[in-house]
């Protein structure tokens, strides 16, 4: 099922001026832009300042400054609007192949199989608005199965940051104005005169008087909106990428025939990576639709591949995702991220890897790429630190991925609990070994016990945990259970309170 996310930018213009041509600007003084409509001055667009302060797009300019004296005016440039908007639109290809600057003021993103990647679909939105907002940047977005629904949610949604359920635009639609159909002025005031103020009353209205009335656009905006008509979203390209554009004599729809074409662009552009000393990281498939729509496949390599065999395999193994539908007319291979490869692999390819290696980046890139799979493959890296529980951390996998070397003077048990299970000291020597301990409602009796290793916090870390000390102690009991315990000698307690006891691992 598609899936498109909307952005919209309500306070576009003014936001971008205050990003870069007015720095120094305060945020509570109101900003507006002019145009002139060859007579007088206008206002084109206001910010949320000048909003609050009662000024609307469209009032005279002389009108606004009796409103607000200290009104900052600046003169509109739709050009550049237009430019800067098409670069952020170009931006948000870090999360979704497919994006198109719509004007004046939105974004349309493809997010068709891309959520998993960030976490859900929620996440991704929710991730996606966090980074413009921190831009300084005023938006709205909305996520729906129709470039249409989108738009109208983010437009006119009750919430700032809407999803919808795949195949719920007719009921997430009805209660909207027939604004967020984005018609015309003309056809809206027939609408409004006939009293169709929401898209539910002319869904359900009958379709052949509307058509006669207002023409066809009106019907064609309402299903396209609801899925019944497909609206394609033009994508925009990352300027310099490297790229190579098949147009098909005939349109295609077979498996094999997509890996025909695939295997040909693949040559040509790991011929070119390879003049450039890069290889690709991130490569996007791009099958333009007979019905104008585009259906796309992203890829991610864990290190810099131009390696025509590794990228096509990687590539053949996403074609079961395609839906060529009435068949595809042409087919588009762009890479979006590229590094400096290193010394080694410029000399030849891939090939001249190790053999090791060379099975590594292919099982990353195969493992990285399936859709099952949340992000990235991981393995666990060591990291410094005193405490038990923190001496790995996950990190990214490469290729060039070492073993660490795991060697410690003292003994670690295989199982690791988390959090600590705490343990009831039943019984205990002079010099604090444990003999008698109680753990999950059963008592154990040690037999043979080795210890103290005292642990400390580190104070950089967590300043709760300044001062914590561990004496830990590998204690056999005679089942043959090994515990690994320790007392935290300094916690929270009053000084007459006995240190508690934990159990952090089994050997």
């Amino acid at each position: 099922m598609r899936r498109i996310i909307s952005l919209w930018f309500p306070h576009w213009p003014t936001d971008r001026l205050r990003r870069h041509g007015l720095r120094n600007l305060p945020t509570s003084q109101p900003l507006v832009t002019r145009a002139h409509d060859g007579r007088r001055s206008m206002i084109a667009a206001v910010d949320r300042a000048a909003m609050e302060a009662g000024i609307s797009p469209g009032l005279p300019l002389a009108q606004a400054q009796a409103l607000v004296p200290d009104l900052a005016v600046a003169p509109a440039d739709p050009d550049g609007d237009a430019q800067a908007l098409s670069r952020l639109a170009e931006w948000c290809l870090w999360c979704a192949p497919l994006t198109s600057a719509t004007d004046p003021d939105g974004i349309w993103i493809d997010a068709t199989g891309c959520a998993h990647l960030h976490g859900g679909e929620t996440s991704m939105l929710t991730t996606l608005l966090e980074r413009l907002s921190g831009m300084g940047l005023t938006v709205r977005g909305a996520m729906a199965d129709t470039p249409g629904c989108a738009w109208a949610l983010a437009h006119a949604g009750p919430h700032g940051a809407e999803i919808i359920p795949e195949r719920g635009q007719a009921a997430a639609l009805d209660p909207l104005p027939v604004a967020a159909l984005r018609l015309d002025g003309a056809t809206l005031k027939g609408l409004l005169q006939l009293g169709l103020e929401r898209i539910g009353q002319v869904r359900t209205a009958p379709r052949a008087p509307l058509v006669r009335r207002f023409g066809p656009d009106l019907m064609l905006r309402l299903d396209q909106a609801l899925g019944r008509v497909p609206e394609p979203v033009r994508p925009v390209l990352p300027r310099d990428a490297v790229q190579d554009r098949r147009s098909l004599l005939e349109p295609v729809s077979t498996a094999d025939a997509i890996a025909t074409v695939i295997g040909v662009m693949v040559d040509t552009v790991c011929m070119e990576l390879a003049q450039r000393g890069e290889g690709a990281r991130q490569v996007d498939l791009l099958c333009e639709r007979v019905d104008g729509t585009v259906q796309a496949v992203r890829i991610g390599t864990a290190s810099p591949v131009c390696d025509p065999g590794h990228m096509g395999r990687l590539l053949r193994a996403r074609i079961e995702t395609i839906e060529p539908g009435f068949g595809i007319e042409a087919m588009q291979l762009v890479v979006r991220q590229s590094e400096q490869r290193c010394a080694r692999q410029v000399t030849g390819m891939l090939a001249e890897m190790s053999l090791q290696e060379t099975v590594n980046a292919d099982l990353l890139d195969r493992l990285g790429n399936r859709a099952a799979l949340d992000g990235v493959p991981v393995c666990l890296a060591r990291r410094e630190s005193h405490m038990p529980e923190r001496r790995q951390v996950m990190t990214p996998a490469t290729p060039s991925t070492k073993s660490t070397d795991w060697s410690c003077s003292w003994p670690r048990p295989v199982r690791l609990f988390d959090p600590p299970e705490p343990v009831e000291m039943i019984r205990q020597d002079a010099a604090g070994m444990p003999q008698q301990v109680a753990w999950r409602g059963h008592a154990y009796r040690i037999i043979a016990c080795d210890g103290p290793e005292r642990v400390h916090g580190e104070w950089w870390h967590d300043t709760r945990e300044y001062g914590r000390i561990r004496n830990y102690w590998i204690a056999a009991e005679g089942g043959g259970l090994q515990f690994w315990l320790f007392q935290s000698v300094r916690c929270v307690g009053t000084a007459d309170a006995p240190a508690p006891w934990f159990l952090h691992g089994l050997f």
